[in-house]
């Protein structure tokens, strides 16, 4: 029945019994609706792998669309999704499985279970006779291979004991009998073995065709889907942060890298506008102490040029002062010169 409706839904789409009043309210259901099952989308479904089998998990209570499935796996989101519904059905699986090994160590501890030891039953009457009687045989005998044990009669003595030990089998024969039997059922409960992937029951040595038709069964294929997906998803998941982690531990490395180039250009611009510093400081002192040279060089030659002209000046000012005496002391009646046109006459 269902899978007629839903091969009517393909061909005439989930809308074909509405109303024309009821269709312009409905809305087409897409891949990303909560009714969706994201587990069909991604993979598969649990519910669809143990159909009437023990292990039966009901009909999936949300949407399974053939053409929604081909519509999510086309979409542009599509990888933007398929992790977060991988997660989602890993973590259902990943229950199944667990409710699974509790089963199957239950099983185990079933079939190592030992068998304890029933209290004997009680002999009937027949075999506690017997038991009597060999018991007395036994006793008799004994004292017989002691006796001629005393007179030096080895062979004889030999002969006894050897019916001594026959008759001692055969009691512990009639005495373990119901042991025996326990033993066997033992032996018939170990040949029951535990299939670890489904946690069915199997039989040990059974006919090939029995242990094929387990392994095909739906039960068998299913868990070994569900144990599979669960293996695959945790390698991803652990591939992934493997690469995350070489990721950034190449971050971290890079930035190291960088850092150390950053302080080595610094170091270097550092150590340059030092030497820049240094050497403009070496310019400047050495520029100071040449203009400290050329200050003494220039006082020097100053004083040297005051002292020229000092000199100088003292001997022309010495000229000018001695000529100007020599013409003072000559008179005009003493030397006989005349006196110029310009002097004024003066009278006597």
């Amino acid at each position: 029945m269902d899978a007629q409706r839903a091969l009517l839904d393909e061909l005439m789409g989930s809308a074909r019994n509405l109303t024309e009043e009821e269709k312009r309210g409905y809305r087409e259901i897409r891949w990303d609706d909560r009714e969706v099952c994201a587990f069909y989308m991604v993979r598969f479904c649990p519910h669809d792998l143990f159909v009437n089998t023990r292990s039966d998990l009901g009909p999936c209570p949300r949407v399974h669309d053939q053409k929604l499935k081909e519509s999510f796996e086309n979409s542009p989101r599509h990888d933007a999704y398929v992790p977060k519904f991988e997660a989602e059905l890993a973590q259902f699986c990943e229950k199944l499985v667990m409710d699974l090994d509790r089963r199957v160590r239950r099983g185990r501890e079933r079939l190592a279970q030992e068998v304890e030891p029933a209290p004997p039953a009680p002999l009937s009457t027949e075999k506690s006779e017997q038991l009597s009687v060999l018991e007395e045989k036994i006793k008799n005998l004994l004292e017989q291979v002691e006796i001629l044990g005393e007179a030096g009669k080895v062979d004889e003595a030999e002969a006894l004991m050897r019916k001594v030990e026959a008759l001692n089998a055969e009691k512990t024969a009639l005495t373990q009998q119901p042991q025996n039997d326990k033993i066997l059922m033992l032996a018939q409960e170990k040949k029951m073995a535990l299939c670890e992937v489904c946690g069915s029951f199997l039989v040990a040595n059974d006919a090939a065709e029995r242990t094929q038709s387990h392994i095909t069964g739906k039960q068998h294929i299913g868990y070994g889907m569900v144990r599979d997906f669960i293996s695959e998803f945790k390698a991803a998941k652990e591939k992934a942060r493997e690469e995350e982690k070489l990721a950034r531990e190449k971050e971290v490395e890079e930035r190291r890298k960088q850092r150390e180039e950053y302080e080595s250009r610094r170091r270097r611009s550092d150590s340059g506008e030092r030497d820049k510093y240094r050497d403009r400081d070496k310019d400047r002192y050495r520029d100071r102490d040449l203009d400290r040279e050329r200050s003494r060089e220039w006082n020097g030659r100053g004083s040297r040029d005051g002292e020229r002209d000092s000199r100088y000046k003292n001997g022309r000012d010495g000229g000018r002062d001695r000529y100007q005496n020599s013409s003072r002391s000559r008179s005009p009646g003493r030397h006989g010169h005349k006196r110029s046109s310009r002097s004024p006459a003066r009278r006597y």
